[in-house]
């Protein structure tokens, strides 16, 4: 598989350095950089971006995240390695990424559960960084991206934004 053209972030002058700062930005929040992974990773998955989905969960493990865990981001619900916390991101993460799929897309049930484990700034900062990701999601989406050969890296000219 090939790209169709370069990232959008890449081709317009200052995108890819506005979207940079904007993560940057919202990484710089007491949210922990795991639950940021996560969610970052479950997006990935759902958008079927596998550009984002290997460097996301290329980015948890360099960060200590283990297999076990990585492998249960997508059936996250069942699985027993994730904290309320964490379960509460993810529901987050699947609500606002797949923001079409139901007539009330963040529900109060939700939002609830996410309110009650991140303050006003971490939810900012999840929100934020869960905007991000879907941005980067549908550019390397639409453009074919391509995720790197095992042991190469990122695939040339592409991206998915991440701040490591």
């Amino acid at each position: 598989m090939h790209a169709r053209m370069p990232s959008p972030a890449m081709t317009v002058p200052g995108a890819f350095d506005a979207l940079q700062r904007l993560t940057k930005a919202a990484w710089q929040s007491n949210l922990p950089e795991s639950v940021i992974n996560l969610v970052a990773l479950r997006a990935s998955q759902i958008n079927g971006c596998s550009l984002c989905t290997q460097a996301h969960a290329r980015e948890a493990r360099a960060t200590g995240e283990t297999e076990d865990r990585l492998a249960a981001v997508a059936t996250w619900r069942d699985a027993p390695h994730f904290t309320e916390a964490e379960r509460a991101a993810l529901a987050l993460a699947e609500a606002v990424t797949r923001i079409s799929d139901r007539p009330d897309p963040v529900s109060d049930d939700v939002w609830a559960r996410a309110a009650k484990h991140y303050d006003a700034p971490q939810l900012s900062a999840l929100l934020l960084n869960l905007a991000i990701i879907n941005v980067w999601n549908r550019l390397n989406v639409a453009t074919r991206q391509v995720a790197a050969s095992p042991g190469h890296g990122h695939a040339m000219g592409s991206t998915c934004g991440g701040l490591s």
